[in-house]
């Protein structure tokens, strides 16, 4: 992707903290053609040298043939992200010659994809994720509320995906081309919007405007 210096993620952690909060993954192949699939996927930054996604895909998903055999993939995870009106840059009101924009972070996680059939293997990411995202839930829903036979016919529908990641790309467009005033200025109206989305995207803003 274009990705100018100024914009360039290079802390690991923080490659890793978005790919931890948004999880929601596309996975990106071109076995047979251009294809995406959109999985939530497990992390694991100390499984190899640039760490390992795990996720499961439907049986029935083609990606099961086309992948058979492995081959270079690339996830993207989209961080925070939102509209930026001139308007809320101070300087726009003296100068007159600022526009729109539309502020991001994104990593792209390039790797060697793998797929899994077996059942220990599937078991355990289901397992893995189940508890990650239960885990706010004032009654965290357990495989072991179903019957073992009705999860092992889940587990039967479903195939495992491995991606050994060779390369982490990371991007954080958060207005750093802009004067110190007007990037203030937008965090702080995003601030004020009474949305989750836009209270993300000025946190991280602030974070690389104040470090």
């Amino acid at each position: 992707m274009y990705n100018p210096p100024h914009f360039t993620i290079t802390d690991t952690a923080e490659l890793h903290r978005i790919i931890g909060s948004y999880p929601l993954g596309m996975l990106v192949t071109n076995f047979d053609g251009l294809d995406a699939n959109h999985l939530p996927f497990e992390f694991d930054p100390k499984r190899g040298e640039f760490g390992t996604l795990t996720a499961h895909v439907a049986r029935a998903n083609p990606l099961c043939q086309t992948a058979a055999h492995g081959g270079d993939v690339m996830v993207v995870f989209r961080g925070a992200e939102g509209y930026i009106s001139p308007n809320w840059y101070p300087s726009k009101h003296e100068t007159h010659r600022l526009v729109p924009t539309w502020n991001y972070e994104v990593v792209h996680a390039h790797g060697q994809i793998k797929l899994m059939d077996e059942e220990k293997f599937v078991r355990g990411v289901v397992a893995r994720l189940t508890r990650e995202h239960e885990a706010s839930e004032a009654k965290p829903w357990k495989m072991g509320d179903s019957s073992p036979e009705y999860i092992k016919g889940m587990l039967a529908a479903i195939v495992g995906v491995e991606i050994t990641v060779t390369r982490l790309e990371g991007k954080a467009k958060l207005s750093q081309n802009r004067e110190l005033r007007d990037r203030l200025g937008a965090i702080e109206v995003l601030q004020n919007k009474d949305h989750e989305l836009a209270a993300s995207l000025a946190a991280s803003m602030a974070k690389h405007t104040l470090s």
